[in-house]
Formats: structure tokens, C-alpha cells, sequence
């Protein structure tokens, strides 16, 4: 098997894949995948891909017992792009939880949350601008 490995796509259970389409599309900026036949949806921005699943279509995997929401992390590429996201989805009604702040663990993230309760938290790495060697190679 090759090295190389696909990037994961989540699916997240909600109560209604027809409504939980059309806010992610509404809302957050994602562009759906064709129906929502069979309890099964999908959207898509960017490189980015989600499934949504309704109960019916996880019945299929037995008792799964307490379900807790999902936390998805979105990696994006600066400081910028997370406050411009975050302003974007402000504006569009999406469910913020917290607004941009740069943790002590070294991320700056927000949250937000879809109507079934899961959590989207947008986030950049910024530890790597702390190392040492990355920045004494700046003031060069």
C-alpha cells in the first residue's frame, strides 16, 4: 500500500439531511452534492467534503448508544483567513459559539455549531512561528 493517504471525509449524524444541506449551504458556504435520498447527503467546499447521514441511514450500523456531536476541525492556511471565515459566517446567521481568539495552545480558532448540535471549529496552527530557529530565519 502506498504511502500516501486520502484526507478523511466525516459523517455527521443529523436529524434532517435536508435541512442540515441547505444551512450548511446557507449558512456556512458549502455547496451540496445531490439529494438527500436514503437519509444520505453530502457537501462539498473547497477540498473539503462532509457526509450527513439521518438516523434511518445509521440504523444500519446497530446500537451505537449515546450519541455525542461531532467536532470537525478546519485547518486554514492563516490568522486572516479564520477571522475573515468567522466574519463570513457571522453574517450569514451560521451558529457561532465563540468568536476568533488566539489560544495558549497555540491555535486561533472559533467555533460554531450546525442545527444538530455539531461543532465546527475553525482554527490555524500559528506554533510554528514560535520556534526558535523560525525566528531568528524571519529577522534575517
Amino acid at each position: 500500500m502506498s504511502e500516501a493517504f486520502p484526507g478523511a471525509v466525516p459523517e455527521i449524524p443529523v436529524s434532517s439531511v435536508s435541512a442540515a444541506i441547505a444551512y450548511y449551504e446557507q449558512c456556512l458556504g458549502f455547496r451540496g452534492q445531490g439529494g438527500s435520498d436514503g437519509g444520505f447527503g453530502q457537501v462539498c467546499r473547497g477540498s473539503c467534503r462532509l457526509f450527513l447521514t439521518d438516523q434511518g441511514f445509521r440504523d444500519g450500523y446497530g446500537d451505537l448508544g449515546v450519541r455525542a456531536p461531532v467536532v470537525i476541525w478546519l485547518n486554514l492556511d492563516n490568522r486572516n483567513e479564520v477571522d475573515v471565515l468567522y466574519q463570513a459566517w457571522r453574517r450569514s446567521g451560521a451558529r457561532i459559539l465563540c468568536e476568533p481568539e488566539s489560544k495558549p495552545w497555540h491555535l486561533h480558532e472559533f467555533t460554531a455549531q450546525d442545527l444538530d448540535g455539531n461543532l465546527l471549529r475553525v482554527f490555524y496552527d500559528f506554533a510554528w512561528e514560535l520556534q526558535p530557529a523560525t525566528i531568528s530565519a524571519n529577522r534575517s
